[in-house]
């Protein structure tokens, strides 16, 4: 419990970092220089392809009257943009957010060992294509443990534990693997996950939960149009930075973990034998036993 606080607090702290904010900052420039690429070059026609879409659905005939009868004709014109605008924006914020988390990890580990473990010897037990195989099975298996137990999901209190279970148990597989991949080998993961399984799950589920408050901000934005630029963007960052404190929580984690691991592995250091320089310096045993002020033994007449 003490490793799980401490490791807790000092991601808190590192997210103060310059290079962790600047990090948490980069998926809001990849999006807008994203959006104003494809807006260079694409914006005219999909608003024209949007708005043909438009005019030659049936259904959306009752809805141009409706608007018309409320004196919001202008609001005709507006529609296809804001599609376009509310379709495209999660896409790139989707692509943005899955670039930063390929370079973040690698760079709170190396953040973090930097500044606390520069001894900690690098063992490379994963590589990037374990890494990604491992990543890519442990979903699998996340979305296959959701499908089974989506009919429990009808018990009124199952549906608030198990979903952060197994996105917990996701998160964890997924991001202490990557937190060890550069400096334990894999013995030393193995171990480390069967001697630390409970507290990797919870500090899973408490990611899971703190995962879910920018999704809050995100739906928000869809429902209040008027304030979407502004509430995306807000939801962006939140990701980022609870991904980056993520991040930070299981590597620190992980390497304590690890360091603690390895010192416990080191055989205790010996005192050395005495050589035979040692020998001939040792005093005699009867000399050694004698009193300091004993009278020596009388010498034997002749």
């Amino acid at each position: 419990m003490a490793l799980l606080l401490d490791s807790f607090w000092r991601a808190v702290a590192y997210l103060l970092r310059p290079r962790v904010i600047a990090l948490s900052v980069l998926p809001l420039v990849l999006t807008i220089a994203l959006a104003l690429g494809l807006g260079w070059f694409w914006w005219e026609p999909a608003v024209a392809w949007v708005r043909g879409l438009l005019d030659g659905s049936d259904w959306a005939t009752p809805l141009w009257n409706w608007l018309d009868g409320m004196g919001l004709a202008r609001l005709k014109a507006a529609l296809a943009p804001l599609i376009v605008i509310f379709t495209v924006t999660p896409l790139l914020a989707l692509v943005s957010l899955l670039v930063v988390a390929m370079l973040m990890t690698p760079a709170m580990v190396a953040l973090v060992a930097e500044r606390r473990f520069a001894q900690l010897e690098r063992r490379h037990g994963g590589s990037l294509f374990w890494s990604v195989l491992w990543s890519l099975g442990s979903t699998l298996a996340a979305l296959l443990a959701m499908l089974v137990s989506m009919p429990l999901w009808l018990v009124p209190p199952l549906i608030l534990i198990l979903p952060p279970l197994i996105w917990g148990w996701l998160t964890y597989r997924v991001m202490a693997f990557d937190a060890l991949a550069e400096h334990a080998s894999r013995d030393e993961r193995q171990a480390i996950f069967r001697a630390h399984r409970g507290k990797l799950l919870a500090m899973g589920v408490i990611c899971g939960y703190l995962g879910a408050a920018p999704s809050l901000v995100w739906a928000s934005g869809a429902l209040f149009a008027a304030a979407f630029l502004i509430l995306v963007p807000l939801a962006l960052w939140l990701y980022t930075l609870v991904f980056a404190f993520s991040s930070l929580w299981f590597v620190h984690y992980c390497l304590a973990a690890l360091a603690e691991l390895r010192q416990q592995a080191a055989p205790a250091p010996q005192a050395p034998a005495p050589g035979p320089a040692d020998a001939l310096a040792l005093p005699d045993e009867s000399e050694a036993a004698r009193p300091l002020d004993a009278p020596s033994a009388p010498a034997a007449p002749r």
